[in-house]
């Protein structure tokens, strides 16, 4: 068996490959800085830095399963617009970049990784349509990486398509979550003090409200909404990680943002893999990423079915 990786980042979906024991041969994507660390970290594989949808899929090698993950953003309700946005509707229209690889090449299986709003998308009629005239029967499965080894909430699609007259839905059951706890270190990392000249009001109140619930030290994210109100312990899984700093680990009167490699690790990423020096880049990736160990289950229990 073997893999080709779309869109393919981080490598989020190859070293989930590599761990269900299917190497990868070829993986793309549009940005130099990506295609850098996925050929560092999968230096088997051949690579290309190329927009999808002007790619020549006849150059592409053979193989049996195509992984996908085309940019979510015009479909996530964090950051996705309504059609008529020329930016978002330029970002939904990545994913026909499956079907145009599909059809040249007709692997016996492919597995589309996405927000489940894809699904919702006004032309995914018309894209199941083209894929389903190609012999292909799609089954979504919707899926928490915290049910599949990963201490991170992070609910995304995995869409499973198969050269069969019906959809096969695989078994995935849940296992129990693994916990923050697991990943944060608190000697490592840039802190300062709550209490400091400058500090918004807002978080102030945020973390005062996650201290009383929670303790002295819990997860405090950015935002105002959900957990942004009342803080996340850490004997449960982190939430989203996103593509820039949302998570802050607060000690006592200290916090600090989580690091580069606790979001690695919260990503579910061996502990050895290779990310941008730079925070701000590896950040981007890895929110951007597909969870390993969640795509090594869906593909193992494909390449078991097929």
């Amino acid at each position: 068996m073997h893999a080709i990786d779309l869109f393919s980042g981080a490598g989020g979906f190859s070293t989930g490959a590599a761990m269900a024991g299917v190497p990868v041969v070829w993986a793309a994507n549009h940005w130099p800085l990506a295609v850098q660390y996925h050929a560092a970290n999968h230096p088997h594989a051949a690579h290309i830095c190329q927009d999808l949808q002007q790619a020549n899929w006849q150059l592409v090698p053979a193989h049996d399963l195509m992984l996908a993950s085309p940019c979510c953003q015009g479909h996530s309700k964090a950051r996705g617009k309504a059609n008529g946005n020329p930016q978002h509707d330029a970002s939904r229209s990545t994913a026909w970049a499956v079907v145009s690889a599909a059809e040249v090449h007709r692997p016996a299986a492919f597995v589309v990784e996405n927000v489940p709003e894809f699904l919702e998308w006004s032309l995914y009629p018309a894209w199941a349509a083209a894929l389903a005239t190609l012999g292909y029967s799609l089954a979504p499965h919707v899926l928490d990486a915290a049910d599949h080894g990963v201490a991170q909430n992070r609910v995304r699609l995995f869409l499973v398509g198969t050269r069969s007259k019906a959809p096969l839905r695989l078994s995935l059951p849940a296992q129990d979550a693994l916990h923050a706890e697991t990943f944060v270190d608190f000697g490592a990392g840039s802190w300062s003090a709550i209490d400091r000249p400058g500090r918004s009001i807002n978080t102030l109140a945020r973390i005062a409200s996650g201290r009383t619930r929670h303790g002295d030290r819990f997860l405090a994210p950015y935002y105002g909404s959900g957990s942004g109100e009342t803080g996340r312990s850490l004997r449960r899984p982190i939430g989203t990680i996103t593509t820039r700093d949302r998570w802050a680990v607060v000690d006592g009167k200290r916090m600090r943002m989580l690091t580069r490699h606790e979001c690695r690790a919260a990503m579910g990423f061996p502990a050895d893999y290779q990310l941008p020096e730079t925070h701000k880049q590896a950040v981007h990736m890895l929110g951007n990423a597909v969870c390993p160990p969640v795509a090594a289950k869906v593909i193992k229990e494909l390449m078991e079915r097929i």
